[in-house]
């Protein structure tokens, strides 16, 4: 059994794709919001650590600044060698605090958009298929850091997919988005659906809301490999 953190940036944010995995591997999942905490959890004290979306940015320090703690603990982690997978924002966090940078993108890209992975290979990565169509919504985006291996990209944006490592994975796109979420992000951010290259109308984005059935296939398989890299340390440690 695992014990899996998972950072929740947003009240309406849908972790239950993550929890119904948990529950089916017999995991201990803690959702927790960073922007609440006293106190951070002991690094002893979990296994394996996911860090989900939300809409402030990395470098808003002075707006929330509670960011500052929360990339001191991401660093610990990584440092630590727990499996740590980023989402979104927690993609871009991961990219700052290992050395990249994130900014505001030339593009937004919201709505359901084809992903292309590169050449590069990751066990965590290698079962996703050439090309797929995810679920974004983001308007920053972020560079490389040094020794991370680019694994996947779109029209609107380079860095789609990066790994750092055997155990930390960054995801710019949303895997695990559900139709409900979707329904609600439309609802409270609509003033966000310009027309622009890469922003897609709402009515756009329902009518393909069912591909989140084959995002949650993929996500529980990343999730899988994550867990694997764990049990394999610590049958290494015996």
């Amino acid at each position: 059994m695992l014990k899996i953190i998972v950072f929740k940036h947003l009240s309406f944010d849908d972790d239950s794709v993550i929890a119904s995995w948990a529950a089916r591997q017999g995991h201990e999942l803690q959702v927790l919001v960073p922007s609440d905490f006293v106190e951070y959890p002991a690094q002893a004290a979990f296994d394996m650590l996911v860090i989900l979306g939300g809409p402030m940015s990395v470098y808003e320090e002075e707006q929330h600044p509670w960011l500052i703690a929360e990339k001191r603990f991401v660093r610990q982690s990584v440092d630590e060698g727990k499996p740590v997978l980023g989402i979104c924002l927690g993609a871009q966090m991961l990219s700052e605090v290992l050395g990249g940078k994130v900014y505001r993108g030339e593009q937004k890209e919201i709505g359901w958009h084809t992903v292309r992975r590169t050449e590069e290979k990751h066990p965590i990565f290698d079962a996703l298929p050439s090309s797929f169509v995810s679920f974004q919504w983001h308007g920053d985006t972020f560079t490389l850091p040094e020794g991370a291996r680019r694994l996947a990209y779109s029209d609107a944006c380079a860095n789609q997919a990066f790994s750092y490592g055997d155990s930390v994975l960054a995801l710019q796109f949303h895997l695990e988005t559900t139709p409900s979420c979707i329904g609600t992000m439309l609802d409270e951010w609509k003033s966000e659906l310009v027309e622009a290259p890469y922003i897609q109308p709402a009515g756009e984005i329902l009518s393909q809301k069912e591909r989140s059935e084959a995002s949650s296939a993929m996500l529980t398989d990343i999730l899988d490999r994550l867990a694997a890299v764990h049990e394999t340390r610590k049958q290494e440690l015996r």
